[in-house]
């Protein structure tokens, strides 16, 4: 990596991640040993969750999920078309058929209101994911699983440390999922975790998540069959450092946050970082912002470029799933979810880790600005 160069993404790893990794490749044991058990461990009581299941990635863990639900052809499960795609391609993969509804216009989340009209006698979950960090709004979204019998799983990927009425995320589904790859706060290369209270659902991951050695001579191991989605010893190894020093990580990025935060404030015609009644604590995936009316999704992408020519990267944020070739054949097009197509049309991912010094925020905004007044922009967002 050029030393000028300014990466969307630097993973936060230390000499603990490398002290537990090199721990790991002396043990001999590189899959299926005690660092996965630990890093497990670790993991469910930082969250104060009973269970928790390490598996491949976040995607693998939400099709575990859902398998583990019973979940499948003939059902329904309502997502957002916005934030992280990854959880969501699950649904299409176990077969069962994605619902998209509209999300909060403010937070980026899926809309509690827009999710109770996509409900049928088919609906058997709802996804929702805690968008760039940003909780969801767990309260109405627990009322609405109650009252209709459905499951609720949370996709927490984005949002790692943020806090719902003093509630960690993580907490709220009956199924709770983290990706843990890259960009993400806490990164163990690749990989994911599945958080539970119920004890059932926890036995039934587990056994989906692989064959054990003792199944292997099993007569009854396919009637429901599993996967090959554990987690490597030395991504739990990098897992059980960064859990370890959470909070300097998280507080290392809010430094970050904070020096965006100053300088954006001279920046006309950006929407403000917002934050919903009942949240208590944010930690941002990326430092997003929300270009003016007069920007389009070209503009946007002449953005990306002339900064790209100055050596920072950045990124849309994010495309709406339907927009992706193969969920026009659940019919779905634009101009159904306005507010997902509002915001994802003028959304714009900056750099943000926890290494980024203030001098680097004020280039990065200042050639933004600069950038933006020469494509045109201009008029509040709002």
């Amino acid at each position: 990596m050029e030393s000028d160069w300014i990466p969307i993404s630097i993973a936060d790893v230390a000499g603990r991640e490398e002290q537990l990794v090199q721990h790991a490749l002396q043990s001999g044991r590189l899959s299926n040993g005690l660092m996965v058990e630990a890093f497990e461990a670790v993991f469910a009581d930082f969250h104060e969750r009973k269970y928790a299941v390490a598996v491949s990635s976040g995607m693998a863990g939400a099709w575990l999920s859902l398998r583990a639900l019973g979940i499948g052809p003939g059902d329904e499960v309502i997502a957002s078309a916005y934030s992280w795609h990854h959880l969501a391609h699950a649904i299409a993969h176990v077969g069962a058929t994605p619902v998209l509804a509209d999300i909060d216009y403010w937070s980026g989340c899926l809309s509690p209101t827009k999710a109770a009209e996509k409900i049928t006698a088919r609906t058997r979950a709802i996804l929702v994911g805690n968008c760039n960090g940003h909780p969801a709004a767990w309260r109405e979204f627990r009322e609405l699983a109650n009252a209709h019998g459905i499951a609720l799983i949370e996709d927490s990927s984005e949002a790692i440390g943020s806090r719902y009425y003093d509630d960690l995320v993580g907490s709220f589904g009956d199924l709770s999922i983290f990706d843990l790859s890259q960009p993400l706060a806490v990164s163990c290369g690749e990989g994911g975790m599945v958080l539970t209270d119920d004890a059932s659902l926890a036995s039934e991951l587990r056994y989906l998540r692989a064959h054990s050695l003792s199944d292997r001579m099993s007569v009854s191991v396919g009637s429901r069959v599993p996967l090959q989605s554990c987690m490597s010893d030395v991504s739990a190894a990098i897992g059980i450092a960064q859990m370890e020093r959470i909070y300097e990580i998280l507080a290392r990025r809010k430094v970050v946050e904070t020096f965006y935060h100053a300088v954006m404030q001279t920046f006309e015609g950006i929407k403000p970082p917002y934050i919903a009644e009942g949240v208590t604590e944010v930690h941002w995936m990326l430092y997003i912002v929300h270009l003016g009316k007069r920007f389009t999704a070209s503009a946007r992408a002449q953005l990306i470029e002339d900064l790209d020519d100055e050596a920072i990267e950045v990124a849309a944020y994010s495309r709406p799933l339907y927009q992706h070739f193969h969920y026009a054949s659940y019919g779905y097009g634009k101009g159904q979810l306005p507010n997902c197509e509002r915001i994802a049309d003028r959304s714009l991912a900056l750099p943000f880790h926890g290494f980024i010094s203030e001098d680097e925020v004020r280039f990065i905004v200042g050639t933004l600005k600069d950038a933006a007044t020469n494509v045109g922009a201009g008029v509040p967002i709002y």
